[in-house]
């Protein structure tokens, strides 16, 4: 089962150190570092835009600690982003991770599935057409189980804060 080391809503501005306190708007950013997935808040006021080189990013709002629990929103957007900046990975981990946002996107209906190829490495690959776009994509199969599938999906939710 594939793990990733990503630390949830830190709480704390990245920029200033001050509490995020519930109520006050962040945001948050998602950016590879030593090959590991590495998320680091920012105070609204505090924020200049996304950093160079960013895996994705999005804005949020801390929960007052009485607020109930909801089912997760999903941003389209933000999991299209994050899908984007992943293309090209080598990575086992960004790969999953771009295989599973596909799987979400399709689940989604912002992609739609056109064909599955073999590659020239002999890998599975899923071409995918977006519903608004029409871009083609390719999606390398990293023939995970279901099981490696649901882990990959939470941790996709919980680093983006959605559950």
């Amino acid at each position: 089962m594939t793990e990733y080391d990503i630390q949830g809503p830190a709480r704390t501005c990245a920029v200033t150190g001050r509490e995020l306190k519930p109520g006050d708007r962040f945001y948050a950013v998602l950016r590879e570092d030593g090959g590991k997935l590495v998320r680091s808040d920012t105070a609204a006021d505090a924020w200049t835009g996304p950093p160079e080189g960013v895996v994705a990013y999005w804005a949020g709002k801390v929960p007052a600690a009485t607020d109930k629990p909801r089912r997760p929103v999903v941003n389209d957007e933000v999991l299209l982003d994050c899908f984007a900046r992943l293309a090209g990975t080598a990575d086992a981990d960004g790969l999953n991770f771009r295989y599973v946002a596909a799987l979400l996107l399709m689940r989604r209906k912002r992609f739609k599935f056109e064909d599955a190829v073999r590659d020239a490495a002999g890998n599975d690959v899923m071409v995918l057409r977006d519903a608004r776009g029409g871009a083609v994509h390719h999606v390398t199969d990293p023939r995970l189980t279901d099981e490696q599938i649901g882990a990959v999906q939470a941790e996709v939710f919980r680093v983006l804060g959605w559950q």
